[in-house]
């Protein structure tokens, strides 16, 4: 089922054109990467599906039909923009943002308890929340926004000011809803941690799609004829197959000649009597891909990959 979908949107700042005809659907339980650089128009896209900004042109759908208010009950939603009322106390905060997503007061309790022991801020919930550093108050907006308990959960940029452990726990956590069958669009220009959580994604820049499709599908259209290999001995020269040897990470990147395929490869090296301890296709890394689309290098632009 598809939980979003995003058909033919646009929208326009003045003469500035924010978002130009895009188009996506996200699926029931996945991870849904929307990436681009800064500006790129990921804020305004979600800012239309939540219907916060009316689109020039085309249209959304939430859980199969158009935003209602009873929708917004089961979406949990995180600006970029922290939105957490700083003059009272963090307790107070989150208790009162609970209770308006309709949560009782007795749920909202026991919810808010677990999540500030999980998220080392038990002992800060009687401070104001200005007084609180930026990761704390990342944190705080994350348990906001999971408190409920959404079926959809839209996240922007939510790494931000996070330390490494943080960082980690965060995304055991989005891990853990996508197992729960929720669904997570994370909006970030991050892109390893994309790598590490979302099954699909779009990509977008100045306003337009770029890329669109599951991740493996994406990495395989930008796969150059490369393999990486760990050996017991250094590869210090080319043989039959093979184009070009480069040092990689403990081990080496083997271009490869047109024509060779990465099983003569393989079998030419155990023909050697190497021993193999990894080796595999040599997909590129997201970064890569990011920076070769946005920069106008891709062979693909606008097509979709469902690969």
């Amino acid at each position: 089922m598809h939980f979003v979908d995003v058909d033919h949107i646009s929208k326009s700042f003045g003469s500035q054109r924010a978002v130009d005809d895009v188009s996506f659907t996200v699926n029931g339980g996945e991870i849904f990467g929307l990436l681009g650089p800064n500006g790129a128009g990921k804020t305004t896209s979600i800012r239309i599906m939540l219907d916060i900004y009316q689109a020039d042109g085309g249209s959304v759908r939430i859980f199969g039909s158009p935003i209602k208010p009873e929708t917004r009950d089961r979406i949990g939603y995180l600006p970029e923009e922290r939105g957490l009322y700083q003059d009272i106390t963090l307790e107070r905060c989150v208790m009162y943002l609970a209770r308006l997503k309709g949560l009782d007061k007795h749920t909202a309790q026991t919810r808010m308890d677990d999540y500030f022991k999980r998220f080392d801020l038990d002992a800060h919930r009687k401070k104001k929340v200005k007084t609180l550093s930026k990761g704390m108050q990342q944190k705080a907006q994350l348990i906001v926004t999971l408190i409920h308990e959404p079926d959809l959960i839209i996240i922007d940029e939510p790494f931000s000011a996070l330390d490494p452990v943080n960082t980690q726990m965060v995304k055991d956590l989005l891990a853990e809803q996508r197992e729960a069958g929720r669904t997570v669009i994370m909006c970030t220009h991050q892109m390893h941690q994309v790598e590490e959580l979302c099954d699909r994604m779009l990509l977008i820049n100045q306003g337009k799609v770029m890329l669109y499709g599951s991740l493996r599908g994406i990495q395989q259209q930008f796969a150059r004829q490369e393999v990486y290999v760990d050996l017991d001995q250094p590869v210090t020269e080319t043989f039959a197959g093979v184009r070009s040897v480069q040092p990689r990470n403990h081990g080496f990147l083997l271009e490869l000649e047109d024509g060779a395929s990465p099983d003569n490869i393989l079998q030419n090296l155990i023909s050697q009597g190497r021993s193999i301890r990894r080796f595999e296709l040599a997909m590129p890394t997201l970064d890569e891909i990011f920076i070769q689309t946005v920069k106008g290098q891709a062979p693909v632009n606008g097509v979709t990959m469902e690969g």
